[in-house]
């Protein structure tokens, strides 16, 4: 199977210290600080929203290869992820907005493929963890 790779680096104490992310493919390289982490400053990414990225990117795979192994092969499906850094700091909450374009598929088909890529995703595995993920997902 593939093995991936990335890197951060962070210079200076937490709260006026900078560091950058890497993936090792050379397709990103973005900055994060503590304000961009904590206080909802634009000026950089933080692991949130990598995490984000990574849960709405598998789910939307592996929802498109249970509907295609079903026989409805998807035209598109679009998810964003919101994801909540509580206290401690932690992720107390991942939420999910599906938009799928499947034709041929009804909606029990659907929801169960949503409900199965949910839970079996390799993302939402490796973050168990999390104590909520919800997932709001409708066809097109």
């Amino acid at each position: 199977m593939a093995i991936s790779k990335a890197s951060a680096k962070w210079s200076g104490t937490l709260k006026e210290g900078s560091g950058t992310m890497k993936g090792a493919s050379g397709y990103f390289d973005a900055p994060f600080t503590f304000v961009s982490r904590f206080e909802g400053g634009t000026q950089g990414t933080n692991p949130e929203e990598l995490i984000g990225a990574a849960q709405a990117g598998c789910f939307s795979m592996f929802l498109a290869a249970q509907l295609t192994n079903a026989g409805h092969p998807p035209t598109s499906i679009e998810t964003t992820a919101t994801v909540h850094l509580g206290a401690g700091p932690a992720i107390t909450k991942i939420e999910l907005v599906t938009l799928a374009t499947v034709p041929g598929a009804d909606a029990q088909l659907f929801a169960e493929k949503v409900a199965f890529s949910k839970q079996n995703c390799p993302i939402s595995k490796a973050l168990a963890s999390v104590p909520e993920l919800t997932v709001d997902a409708k066809l097109a």
